[in-house]
């Protein structure tokens, strides 16, 4: 095809469109099989999807989190895809009578590519490199052979025109071989980067375990939350796109900064420590009032007291920086870890089980009565100590607070907002928490009407949530049910309606019920 042809000869708008759309579509699905086949190959999707996250404005984390939810990793790997392969589509159209934009386009795609790529400290970048080669190849082939293809035929075209049907054709199976191979290559990418043959018997019990529950300490409610949430379905949000999986033969934790005798440890060496058992209850601060970003289970871990004592800090060290494998960083003050009151931990086990890739194995922090934005680092591999002015961690740049306490909070569960339910006695039920202060009582409202005692379970201690339950007489018609917890201080969930940013939602979680 020569640079510049008549438009006669030209290929039509839509079929250069489709061809680009192809051609964007082998070239992700090349580079999504080979970074699943390639050892610490970067995918370019992820790659680009961390270097969004990285450059996200302030705000930007929770409208999205409002938006989709646990959901939000996902749909922005859908955006990116969408995007890659519009810009492909554009790629085809000037690639009509420019055949040399196939070049630039895909190159200059490969180039962001690469470099958001070398930016993830577990990729390789030979094996980055080379997933990219292979995919601005793919692309500009697939490209030039589809526009072969859809050229206009140098005589009149015989009937049936098998040349328009073969180019459809060929690139309606360039699309599906390549959402085949995308979707192969992201299943052997998630399951890549493998940790060991870890199992449950691996992990040494705990020196000290968790007491037994104490009667009383579950609701027999249908539709409340379970007291202690099983792994599968315990809440996820993190700056991951792909869950990292450090090598456990070579990963380490080591503890540095303002430190008299800094130090590095093994995953072997951190089992062996004298380990502890505790519940915990950990929330998100971009949880809304109501919302379900909120767990509790039984943490297995070291102390980090115990870290501490054996790095000898100094007194100058007032911030402890935790750091993720993947460069993601919290900070929370020293004087919070070291407080007689509480037992924050290097958490390697989750509810009997080695930590879930998606909830940090090897191991996380885990520091009751802070938000996770401010403590859980999950797939830790450092503990820094440094003042509290020298660093600011991930989010606060973006406009959240540095300081993270989990506010009181309390949540309906049954019945959900917007129920019919029969006359009669309902049971309203759900979960209050206020790690590390407990909760003392919860209140129930009906219709704005004098707030009545709600009946609590058992605590299990001040660092985990309860459950509560109030028999409510229904009577036909409309109504709004309201509810508010008192912590172990005495202090009243507030009625004052705040959005998460930047240190946490506040407010009464209310519902409305039509009653039958």
């Amino acid at each position: 095809m020569s640079a510049q042809q008549p438009d006669k000869d030209r290929v039509s708008l839509g079929a250069a469109a489709l061809a680009g759309v192809a051609a964007g579509a082998a070239a992700l699905g090349v580079a999504e099989l080979l970074a699943g086949i390639l050892p610490g190959a970067a995918s370019p999707i992820i790659a680009i999807g961390d270097l969004v996250i990285s450059l996200q404005p302030p705000g930007a984390k929770q409208f999205v989190v409002d938006l989709f939810g646990t959901a939000d990793k996902l749909v922005l790997n859908l955006f990116i895809a969408a995007v890659a392969i519009a810009g492909a589509a554009g790629i085809g159209i000037f690639a009509r009578s420019r055949p040399g934009v196939a070049t630039l386009g895909f190159g200059a795609a490969g180039l962001l590519a690469l470099a958001a790529g070398l930016r993830d400290p577990l990729s390789e970048p030979i094996t980055t490199f080379l997933v990219v080669v292979a995919a601005v190849v793919t692309g500009v082939v697939v490209l030039q052979w589809l526009l072969r293809l859809a050229a206009p035929a140098a005589t009149e075209a015989e009937m049936p025109d098998w040349s328009r049907r073969r180019f459809i054709g060929s690139s309606i199976a360039v699309i599906g071989v390549a959402a085949a191979s995308g979707t192969v290559g992201r299943v052997l990418l998630d399951r890549g980067r493998l940790v060991g043959s870890t199992t449950e018997t691996d992990i040494p019990a705990a020196g000290a375990s968790a007491p037994p529950l104490p009667d009383g300490s579950s609701l027999d409610v249908s539709g409340i939350t379970p007291l202690v949430v099983p792994n599968a379905e315990f809440y996820r949000i993190d700056t991951a796109l792909l869950v990292p999986r450090p090598d456990i033969d070579s990963w380490s934790l080591r503890l540095t900064g303002l430190v008299d005798a800094p130090f590095e440890m093994t995953y072997e060496e951190l089992l062996a420590m004298p380990l502890i058992e505790q519940y915990v209850t950990i929330a998100c601060v971009s949880n809304e009032v109501g919302g379900n970003l909120v767990g509790n289970a039984l943490w297995r871990g070291a102390r980090l007291k115990d870290l501490l004592d054996r790095a000898r800090i100094r007194s100058e060290a007032t911030q402890i920086v935790g750091r993720s494998v993947d460069g993601f960083t919290v900070g929370f003050p020293t004087a919070h870890a070291i407080a007689d009151d509480r037992e924050p931990m290097v958490a390697v086990a989750m509810n009997g089980e080695p930590l879930p890739a998606n909830h940090g194995f090897p191991a996380r922090l885990i520091v009751p009565g802070l938000y996770g934005y401010v403590s859980a680092t999950k797939w830790l591999t450092e503990i820094e100590l440094t003042t509290w002015d020298a660093f600011d961690a991930y989010w606060i740049p973006l406009g959240w607070s540095k300081t993270g306490p989990i506010l009181t909070q309390s949540r309906i569960d049954t019945p959900q907002n917007g129920a019919s339910v029969s006359a009669g006695t309902i049971p309203v039920a759900g979960v209050a928490w206020a790690p590390d202060r407990g909760i003392s009582a919860v209140e129930i409202r009906i219709d704005g009407a004098a707030w009545e005692p709600a009946e609590t379970s058992t605590p299990i201690s001040d660092a985990t949530w309860v459950q509560f339950l109030h028999p409510w007489d229904a009577a036909g018609g409309e109504h709004t049910l309201e509810v508010r917890a008192t912590d172990g201080t005495g202090e009243v969930q507030t009625d004052e309606r705040t959005r998460p940013a930047p240190d946490g939602a506040r407010g009464h979680h209310t519902i409305r019920v039509n009653v039958g």
